[in-house]
């Protein structure tokens, strides 16, 4: 299944004043999920396996490494836990990195939340705007920048790579592979 998001990553020093904003506004929370997202090695965009208690997918998706709301073009495909996919990504592609990361994950209508607190980096959110059948390219702009308003977002804290990228550049000993 494939789609297109909207979205920003920052740095977050206080969950708690998130989750307080996120149950004003009546957000729907979907649970705290332990994930463990290996990243496989291909010739163009990121792939992903994503092991949770709540989400197993693999995942591609294409994305500019840029400050503030970017696209996202994403294919995801459910997996099932401990279905052998991952035996075999690792044989056929070969592991680039790990990230070990807790998600408390939100839902508002189609906008996603996520409270992310990743091993070896630190505490982080995320807000996507997916476009879930129709939804204009600029109407989940407006939508992820009225999110960024509402929750406080500081363009200092805004983050342009993934935690892949992040686990990358950060000081030996923090890798997970």
């Amino acid at each position: 299944m494939g789609h297109v998001n909207i979205e920003i990553k920052a740095r977050c020093s206080d969950h708690n004043m998130l989750r307080t904003i996120l149950k004003s506004e009546n957000a729907d929370f979907k649970g705290a999920d332990h994930q463990i997202d290996t990243y496989f090695r291909v010739n163009s965009g990121r792939l992903k396996l994503r092991e949770g208690n709540i989400e197993n997918y693999l995942i591609f998706y294409e994305r500019e490494n840029q400050k503030g709301p970017k696209q996202s073009n994403v294919t995801l495909f459910s997996t099932a836990p401990n279905s052998g996919i991952k035996e075999i990504l690792t044989k056929a592609l070969g592991i680039l990195f790990v990230v070990d990361k807790t998600r408390e994950i939100y839902f508002i209508d189609n906008v996603k939340f996520h409270l992310d607190s990743v091993k070896g980096l630190g505490t982080f959110m995320e807000i996507e705007a997916i476009d879930t059948g129709g939804i204009p390219r600029n109407r989940l702009l407006e939508q992820c920048n009225s999110y960024m308003r509402l929750l406080g977002v500081d363009s200092g804290d805004l983050i342009a790579t993934s935690y892949s990228d992040m686990v990358r550049e950060s000081p030996p000993g923090h890798h997970i592979v």
